[in-house]
């Protein structure tokens, strides 16, 4: 895995805690959810391929 996917994963994540605490202090619940929640969805598909190249080494692993 690579350094930069951490980093930017940590910046993502910093950036919507953030952003959900302006957004509650402001009465917009619903859209810190969503804030939160596209947060959660962009770092998913940046850790998809890394998550697939496991599946596929643990595969290789046991067919042997």
């Amino acid at each position: 895995m690579e350094i930069g996917v951490i980093f930017k994963i940590g910046a993502v994540g910093i950036l919507v805690s953030v952003l959900g605490q302006v957004l509650k202090h402001s009465g917009r619940e619903e859209q810190a959810f969503l804030t939160s929640l596209a947060g959660l969805i962009v770092v998913l598909f940046w850790l998809l391929p890394y998550i697939s190249d496991l599946f596929e080494t643990i595969k290789k692993l046991f067919t042997l």
